[in-house]
């Protein structure tokens, strides 16, 4: 395609209607603004239709020869995104995930948040003739591990480029608004949408009350109260929160409430709890229910034949848990799963063949699966650090998947309570739906700062960070607090430097040969860059190269002792390897840098070297307490590290040739994400 100089205005007649759809007014309103080219911030609950001026948007600038991005913050979601515009017959369309790379020159390129900002820096080329980046889900923005690269991508990305951003409802959008009129050079239109095409109706539900409106949670409590076991008792407030659930709890049996469900003609409900276990249990507890009619479970059984012929799989795993409670109407779903096993429940699900579907939150992002009925079969969940109450934005968000637009006159949400939550749980705060505001986590990561360094000097390095959404947040604050937080900011750049002087990725303004290759590893790179460096990895078997990204992307889940290793699996090579990492990570304790870097996880040692000698995924059960779902994504990360360092070293070195061999060994079968994405 050979893009025009400069992109013609969109027609100036009001659109109120696009492919079949009839627009709202906050979709007309989002419409117009691009047409005037602004960048435009949609926040919009969960199911209002966000997406389709995103959509509108692209078909335009396809329409006129144009180039565009879509961004989304998860593998799954850019698959799917992906998949519909690959059956639409107008749309030239490609992928890149890490995992996946399909056309990547294509007029409308899907990709996950981290590859539009290692291409804004690495391979600005990719970025030509592109008119808009979609930003979805942009409230990720305050998601603590992974925020900063929504941040960067912002703030980064060529000026000429226009943004489309769509938001869960979120209480500070007017600010983020004019944050990003701040840092970018087009006009900013915020719109806003606080209703939903399908209203939500709230319940309570408790094992010996059964179910009530929520309006009638304060009267009732003290009765529900009184009719329950177990002595009352307050766990205090934030500060006391336990590493763990509180100990000695009753947990309440939902099958009362899903009993409810099947007899109201509640179905199809999906249920959220936030231990994978528990998914697993309680879909296994409803796993006797029949919940298909006779003409159902015949289309079952037609689809599941379709999805084992599409998906290549052995036929025995018809005979399987996932595919058996399907034939009843249940299943679950969450990230211990293996994708394609993830995939098979989502197709059965929206085919309207799972009827109650027991799954973590990662199911509520972005992917368009709504229900008649949410149940929250817990309202706590681990946040990285202890266990907590959901913020309202989560909830809401979970709960915005109740409610089928044109099918269902209202979405039914319901809360299983026990002691503890009638007690303590701020339910008020989440039924009124007043969701928090999103917040920078804002931090330069080491191959920005490199990159940075290189481009504009040190000196301007504060600059490009007082253009954050951080600091721009702070602007509310008294002028000392500003100072406070600048100096802060300056001092964490300066420690960071320090480092990347000390360990010889910086020379004054000038990157050495280490800060080179840093850069262009980014998530990893001053771990990659030390083992490169300290020849860790010269020499040695690509069966060993595997392990050794493994290790660097593994983390284990549970607590408690690490497994160990006998020293035969490479225990010298391991120790060497371990050591060259914990060096800088000690510097960097040092300098008071934090958080600080992962070090070296040798858990799937065993599994990984199983693996790359051919064994089965259901076999590396033997080998490791992991989960299949989470080796899958260790594997495919560690074969994206692998493919990323293959790129930027020297084609003539030899460990070229043998990374490349590790990357061959280890995509395969299950991992192979492309695989996956071509057969379904």
């Amino acid at each position: 395609h050979m893009p025009p100089d400069k992109p013609t205005d969109l027609p100036q007649e009001r659109v109120t209607e696009w492919k079949g759809f009839r627009l709202s007014p906050f979709q007309i309103q989002a419409v117009e603004a691009v047409g005037k080219g602004h960048n435009v911030l949609v926040s919009a609950p969960t199911g209002s239709g966000k997406t389709l001026v995103a959509e509108f948007a692209m078909a335009d600038a396809v329409a006129r020869n144009r180039r565009c991005i879509y961004t989304s913050p998860i593998k799954a979601l850019s698959n799917q995104k992906y998949r519909d515009f690959r059956d639409d017959p107008e749309v030239d369309v490609g992928l890149m995930t890490g995992d996946v790379t399909i056309h990547p020159h294509a007029q409308v390129l899907i990709m996950t948040t981290e590859i539009l900002r290692n291409a804004i820096f690495e391979n600005p080329s990719l970025l030509e003739h592109v008119e808009f980046v979609v930003f979805d889900e942009v409230h990720y923005m305050d998601d603590r591990e992974r925020g900063t690269v929504w941040e960067e991508c912002l703030i980064f990305l060529p000026p000429s480029v226009r943004l489309i951003a769509l938001s869960a409802t979120i209480a500070n959008v007017d600010e983020l608004g004019s944050w990003l009129g701040h840092v970018r050079d087009q006009d900013v239109t915020v719109v806003q949408e606080s209703r939903r095409p399908v209203p939500l109706a709230f319940s309570c539900w408790t094992e010996k009350g059964g179910s009530f409106d929520s309006s009638k949670l304060k009267a009732m409590r003290p009765r529900l109260l009184s009719r329950m076991p177990g002595p009352r008792r307050s766990r205090g407030r934030r500060g006391s929160r336990g590493r763990g659930r509180p100990a000695q709890r009753e947990f309440p049996d939902p099958n009362g409430l899903f009993d409810e469900l099947e007899q109201r003609s509640l179905l199809p409900a999906l249920v959220f709890s936030f231990s994978r276990r528990d998914c697993e249990r309680l879909a296994n507890r409803s796993g006797a229910r029949d919940l298909l009619t006779a003409e159902e479970s015949a289309r079952m059984e037609r689809l599941q034949a379709e999805l084992v012929e599409l998906f290549k799989l052995d036929p025995k795993v018809l005979r399987g848990e996932v595919f058996a409670m399907a034939r009843r109407g249940v299943g679950y779903h969450h990230a211990g799963m293996l994708p394609i096993f993830k995939e098979v429940v989502e197709r059965m699900f929206t085919a309207g063949l799972l009827k109650l579907l027991f799954t973590t939150e990662t199911f509520a992002l972005g992917i368009n699966m709504p229900a008649r009925t949410v149940v929250f079969n817990a309202l706590r969940k681990y946040d990285g650090v202890s266990f907590d109450w959901l913020r309202t934005r989560d909830f809401m968000q979970m709960a915005g998947r109740a409610g089928r637009q044109g099918i269902d006159d209202k979405g039914s949400v319901f809360c299983v309570m026990g002691r503890h939550e009638l007690e303590e749980a701020p339910m008020a705060r989440m039924f009124a739906g007043r969701p928090e505001p999103v917040v920078s986590r804002f931090r330069l990561a080491y191959s920005t700062l490199l990159h940075l360094a290189d481009r504009v000097g040190r000196e301007k390095l504060a600059e490009a960070w007082e253009r954050s959404f951080y600091s721009f947040q702070a602007r509310e604050k008294n002028a000392r607090a500003r100072d406070r937080q600048r100096r802060d900011l300056r001092m964490q750049i300066d420690h960071r430097l320090a480092l990347l002087d000390e360990a010889g990725y910086l020379d004054g303004n000038q990157l050495t040969p280490r800060g080179r290759i840093a850069r262009l590893v980014p998530g990893y790179e001053l771990q990659v860059t030390e083992l490169l460096f300290r020849g860790v990895l010269e020499n040695i078997p690509p069966r060993a190269l595997a392990m050794i990204f493994v290790a660097l992307i593994h983390e284990e889940r549970r607590r408690g002792e690490a497994p160990w290793i006998p020293a035969r699996y490479f225990g010298d090579l391991r120790k060497q390897a371990f050591g060259a990492v914990a060096e800088v990570a000690s510097l960097e304790a040092r300098l008071g840098i934090t958080p600080g870097l992962k070090r070296l996880d040798w858990g799937l040692t065993r599994a990984t070297l199983a693996w790359y000698e051919g064994a089965d995924i259901d076999s590396l059960e033997e080998y490791s307490d992991s989960t299949p779902g989470d080796v899958c994504r260790v594997f495919r990360m560690s074969i994206q590290l692998m493919r990323n360092l293959k790129r930027v070293i020297d084609r003539d070195w030899d460990l070229t040739e043998l990374l490349g061999e590790a990357v061959l060994a280890m995509n395969r079968d299950e991992i192979d994400a492309r695989r996956q994405l071509e057969l379904g």
